[in-house]
């Protein structure tokens, strides 16, 4: 999978790739809501991760496609931010255990068939100290078409964040691309807390 990412930054800017950073977490942090030391799962770029690290978070960036991370250490360098970005794979974070407060996925959570998904729980899990939040925006099932990643419902979510997490609220959101036809997708902005 990190291989088609990966293609994806080296052919140019991949539609989930806006050039800034998803306004639902702009929002969630200009209301305070991401705090302590971060952890960006699925980095990209960087735009989200240097959003945070501007407003004086300690952040980490992680993604499996060593050419978006590349193009995130470019963009805080060239801009005189102080942020880390890693190659990872987010199903398997173990270096990062139990280190950060706050963990943000933007458009990753989608991408994991049924099997991975319970990989992804406990990764995250592992990285988030007990109290920790994780913030999850993923599109929904009420964004129509069969284009692009796979829907998910509620209930999904739900039932993937069982043991070991207080899901605090899924909302309605939107998350915006670069594809000309459909600038903003249905989304969940799912909130948890790792107990």
């Amino acid at each position: 999978m990190a291989d088609r990412f990966d293609a994806a930054y080296l052919e140019g800017s991949p539609p989930w790739d806006i050039g800034r950073a998803q306004p639902e977490l702009v929002s969630l942090l200009e209301a305070g809501r991401i705090t302590g030391r971060v952890i960006d799962l699925g980095c990209g770029s960087g735009e989200n991760a240097i959003a945070f690290a501007v407003a004086g978070l300690e952040v980490v960036g992680v993604d499996g496609s060593p050419e978006a991370i590349r193009q995130a250490r470019d963009k805080a360098r060239e801009r005189g931010v102080s942020v880390r970005f890693d190659v990872a794979d987010i199903l398997d974070l173990v270096e990062h255990r139990k280190s950060f407060d706050t963990a943000t996925d933007s458009g990753v959570f989608h991408v994991f068939d049924d099997e991975d998904r319970p990989r992804y729980e406990q990764s995250v899990r592992g990285v988030l100290r007990p109290g920790g939040h994780l913030f999850l925006l993923c599109f929904s099932e009420h964004q129509p078409g069969d284009w692009g990643p796979r829907r998910v419902a509620q209930r999904e979510l739900r039932e993937t964040f069982t043991d070991g997490w207080h899901v605090d609220s899924i909302d309605a959101a939107h998350l915006a691309t670069q594809i000309e036809d459909a600038p903003q997708v249905e989304a969940w902005l799912a909130s948890m807390t790792r107990l």
